[in-house]
């Protein structure tokens, strides 16, 4: 993606990973939330895809995002209970350079309001990976509007004060 002459207007080029093994395209309301949100918030859709949930498929979906330089942001719904197959933190953890901690906890913080104690069955996570953000949230639409709305919104708009993501994820514009 060429640098941006205006760092308070960059849009950015965003991927959505839906991990589930029952949904598609048509039902896939939590990936379609995030596409129809990131749209409205003058991003652009740069892939998306719907994996079984699987450690290595979703290893594999991700690395391939996180290795092109036109994606400057990954978001990834699903995988992150704690039932039998939920595996999505498993999966990107060990591809992520640093964490970004306080996304679960701000994002579980947020969601108590909303569904009381069943917030801790969340293994919401985010990281920096080759200076891509990887945000990972529970596969409900609800879910997605949450972190959207209280979280990945102002952090992926250079203009929001006091910081945001953009300038950390401008290092790799810098660098080519």
């Amino acid at each position: 993606m060429a640098k941006a002459t205006d760092e308070s207007a960059r849009p950015l080029a965003l991927a959505v990973l839906t991990v589930s093994d029952s949904r598609t395209i048509d039902t896939d309301t939590s990936g379609q939330y995030l596409l129809d949100a990131l749209a409205a918030a003058g991003h652009r859709a740069a892939a998306r895809t719907i994996v079984v949930d699987d450690i290595y498929q979703i290893r594999a979906v991700v690395s391939n995002w996180i290795a092109d330089r036109g994606i400057d942001a990954v978001l990834i719904t699903g995988g992150t209970g704690f039932s039998g197959r939920d595996s999505t933190p498993e999966a990107v953890r060990p591809l992520f350079d640093k964490d970004i901690d306080g996304f679960g906890e701000i994002f579980r913080a947020l969601s108590h309001a909303e569904i009381g104690s069943s917030t801790i069955q969340s293994r919401a996570v985010a990281g920096f990976a080759n200076n891509t953000v990887i945000f990972c949230m529970p596969g409900s639409t609800g879910a997605c509007t949450t972190a959207w709305n209280g979280i990945i919104r102002e952090q992926l708009d250079s203009s929001h004060r006091p910081c945001n993501f953009v300038g950390v994820m401008s290092v790799r514009d810098r660098e080519a």
